[in-house]
């Protein structure tokens, strides 16, 4: 005989009835509607146990609910909140809980840009520590070469020719004219102990009352360090016009004397570090002299005839 259970007595026996799992829920299933049933007035609900397994569940229909809340419940442990909480979680379309993601404020490319800034950093200040130290270097090396000056002295002139005539420049004014031929000795030394020097001078001049009446030019050429050469200069000047400075040369039998100076600069370079560093040094010579055209004697140099400037 079938009896029929109110829904009042059923809800009543709910929580008495016994269940394998205390943490599952009590699944329940519908009866047919009353149109199916003879006279029946209210729908009949039976209490559905809950199983541990889709396996063990006799209804196909509740195997897709009970993997989802057995998924939901295998990766509640991964899924947690800042806080701690598991209950109260928020859940997507799918039924999945939604996790709580946190983001990090700014970007790693900031630490790249950071460490490219630091290494740059340390590049630039490495050059500029190199550069100063080249320096500090370069202006010991300069100041140790700085006080080696060469040493130039005059030995002596040969007057080969000198003659004192009449004639007419080119524009054909009268005048008197000198011509000079001679040849100049002198030593230079190099007193640098550890580089040597190129030298060269301006033109080699002899001078009548700020006439230049012969010239000479020494060639460049380099000499070693700790060394001490004999230079020659070969001076010439033909019928040069004297004018107006001509009035007070005699010539007599006995020949002329002509006051002549000599004045020329000699100029020294070092290359200390290559083309970097440098030194430079000029030597302004002057000293003064007389020709006598009937003298083939050569006119010698004392330390104190010249000046060294």
């Amino acid at each position: 005989m079938l009896h029929t259970k109110s829904e009042s007595d059923i809800t009543s026996l709910a929580p008495s009835s016994p269940s394998r799992s205390p943490k599952r829920p009590v699944y329940y299933v519908q009866s047919p509607s009353r149109d199916s049933h003879d006279g029946d007035k209210s729908s009949s609900m039976q209490a559905t146990p809950n199983f541990n397994s889709p396996m063990e569940s006799p209804s196909h229909p509740s195997f897709g609910r009970h993997s989802r809340n057995s998924s939901a419940s295998r990766f509640s442990g991964i899924f947690r909140s800042s806080s701690g909480r598991k209950g109260g979680r928020k859940r997507n379309d799918k039924g999945w809980p939604e996790c709580n993601v946190i983001v990090e404020e700014g970007k790693y490319d900031e630490f790249d840009d950071e460490k490219g800034f630091t290494r740059r950093c340390q590049v630039l200040l490495g050059f500029l520590g190199f550069v100063v130290l080249f320096t500090v270097f370069c202006l010991i090396i300069w100041g140790a070469g700085r006080p080696y000056k060469a040493e130039v002295t005059v030995k002596s002139l040969v007057v080969n020719n000198v003659y004192v005539g009449v004639g007419s420049d080119l524009s054909g004014v009268p005048t008197k004219m000198l011509t000079v031929n001679s040849s100049l000795r002198m030593t230079i030394y190099n007193p640098a102990t550890f580089y040597g020097i190129h030298v060269s001078s301006t033109p080699v001049n002899l001078v009548y009352s700020k006439i230049t009446v012969a010239t000479g030019q020494l060639k460049k050429y380099y000499q070693p360090r700790k060394s001490r050469w004999l230079v020659l200069v070969n001076l010439e000047g033909t019928k040069v016009p004297l004018y107006g400075a001509g009035s007070s040369l005699t010539v007599s039998d006995n020949g002329v004397q002509v006051p002549l100076t000599l004045e020329f600069e000699i100029r020294s370079r070092g290359d200390l570090v290559g083309k970097l560093v440098r030194t430079k040094h000029q030597r302004q010579i002057s000293c003064p002299l007389v020709i006598d055209s009937t003298s083939t004697k050569p006119i010698k140099f004392k330390k104190d005839s010249c000046t060294y400037s």
